[in-house]
């Protein structure tokens, strides 16, 4: 008899105990389907305007889950591509206001294992949310870069604004 007063007792206490809204957390991640599409969409846009280059869509973790790498472009490319995503991961923000917005030590941040900033890295974002990153290298020029790499996030938009 002892024993069944103790359960009720033990579980009130334990759902007695305060819980607070940060103790569980909410969290969105891309499907590779999502990232596949995105990269494909990129490396499309990048083609259509004449540039070989290497495409790599990041997880919110940095972790990399589609890469892309045309055939005239060297594997260092893919590295590149994949540290400006690394880049747009840890800051929030594009490689180019990234740069912006550190200005001087910019050369410095470029010593961090894993991140490179060079124009060329975007957000990805659902509903508010950082869910990836997409990294390119390989056009004449960080702004090609990122411009492909805004068209590919561009054809996947109505997908991202939806996401709950």
């Amino acid at each position: 008899m002892k024993i069944k007063l103790f359960v009720p007792v033990l579980l009130g206490a334990m759902l007695s105990l305060p819980v607070q809204a940060a103790d569980v957390l909410n969290t969105k991640l891309m499907t590779l389907d999502l990232a596949r599409d995105i990269a494909n969409q990129t490396l499309n846009d990048c083609r259509k305007k004449g540039y070989n280059t290497a495409v790599v869509v990041v997880d919110r973790a940095g972790d990399p889950q589609v890469v892309l790498r045309d055939v005239y472009v060297s594997r260092h490319a893919i590295e590149i591509a994949q540290r400006k995503a690394s880049a747009v991961v840890m800051s929030g923000i594009s490689t180019l206001d990234f740069i912006k917005n550190r200005g001087e030590i910019r050369a410095e941040l470029n010593e961090i294992s894993g991140i490179l900033l060079l124009q060329g890295g975007l957000p990805i974002r659902a509903g508010g949310s950082l869910i990836g990153a997409v990294g390119v290298s390989g056009a004449p020029g960080g702004e090609k870069d990122e411009a492909c790499a805004a068209t590919g996030i561009k054809m996947v938009q109505e997908r991202l604004d939806f996401a709950e």
